[in-house]
């Protein structure tokens, strides 16, 4: 691969894309709402997220467009937030989907971030992304919005990929690590009834993900980037104490969770909604997870 873009690149999902790809191709640009720089292999480009501009050029001759551009839904969802998670998501979209049908080269491959959030809250059904149920609410609205976009665009010389990615595990961010920081507290028990499942990826599985997806032109359509095996909330935290070492696990009921979420201007969705999602395509493609087990993933995040 000689050019990758990657459309707001410098938050936790970009930084893992970074670290990576920055040795496997020749270079990589961040379009980022920051100045323009380079740093060796790696170029910054000034773009707004939702109008055409001089960084248009850089998707010409691209092998690949990643667009991890929204808002974090990390935050109370009052109606200000709402449109910005939603109109983020869509604008970026759409952008790039015009600058795209104009280009005289355009780029080989694009994989457009979605959600695993999609599909429905679930305890008794594995969403596959051939049988899976699409949800309601808010968090799936913005999630069928963003790939109605992404899919209404016609690019015939660009594969695209929705990427209905699952809660990444990470070492330097995301949200293993305000989890962890409750644990050393004391707090590791279940929260809310901890019997709704816990759809998750780690960081590497993450970008393997990706590039397996890149080198293999027959996937197409939306992709669940997702473990093979989801768990649930008491027995992630029952294994994020044993890795940890922590004997005490205070839990937290709902309503507690309520008075925290409003504290830290967050949302209970993200930790109650039972995610049971599973990565089909992705293994009848054949592709091999380095961390399918959670304890496995989260002893090597943890050390």
């Amino acid at each position: 691969m000689k050019k990758l873009v990657i459309a707001a690149g410098t938050g936790f999902l970009g930084d893992i894309l970074v670290e990576y790809f920055k040795n496997k191709v020749d270079t990589i640009i961040i379009l980022t709402r920051g100045e323009n720089r380079t740093l060796n292999n790696i170029r910054y480009v000034q773009w707004d997220a939702k109008s055409i501009g001089n960084w248009q050029s850089e998707l010409e001759g691209a092998d690949v467009l990643i667009n991890m551009t929204g808002k974090s839904v990390d935050c109370r969802y009052h109606q200000k937030n709402k449109d910005l998670i939603l109109s983020s998501r869509v604008e970026s979209t759409n952008v790039l989907g015009k600058v795209i049908s104009n280009c005289v080269n355009p780029p080989k491959v694009w994989l457009n971030s979605s959600t695993a959030t999609i599909y429905r809250h679930s305890l008794d059904m594995e969403m596959d992304e051939i049988n899976g149920e699409i949800g309601t609410g808010f968090s799936v609205n913005v999630a069928t919005n963003w790939e109605h976009a992404f899919f209404s665009h016609h690019t015939p010389k660009t594969r695209k990929v929705a990427l209905r990615t699952s809660i990444v595990l990470g070492k330097k961010g995301g949200a293993l690590q305000p989890i962890l920081n409750l644990v050393k507290i004391g707090f590791g028990g279940k929260q809310g009834k901890g019997n709704q499942k816990f759809s998750w990826i780690h960081e590497i599985d993450f970008a393997r993900s990706l590039e397996f997806i890149i080198n293999n032109p027959e996937m197409e359509g939306p992709i669940n980037i997702v473990a093979p095996n989801p768990s649930d909330n008491k027995t992630l935290m029952q294994t994020l104490r044993k890795v940890t070492n922590i004997n005490i696990g205070i839990p937290l009921p709902k309503f507690l969770l309520e008075i925290g979420a409003r504290m830290i201007k967050t949302e209970t969705e993200l930790i109650l909604k039972s995610r049971n999602v599973i990565p089909k395509k992705m293994q009848e493609a054949g592709f091999q997870f380095t961390y399918p087990d959670l304890t496995e993933a989260t002893k090597e995040l943890t050390s």
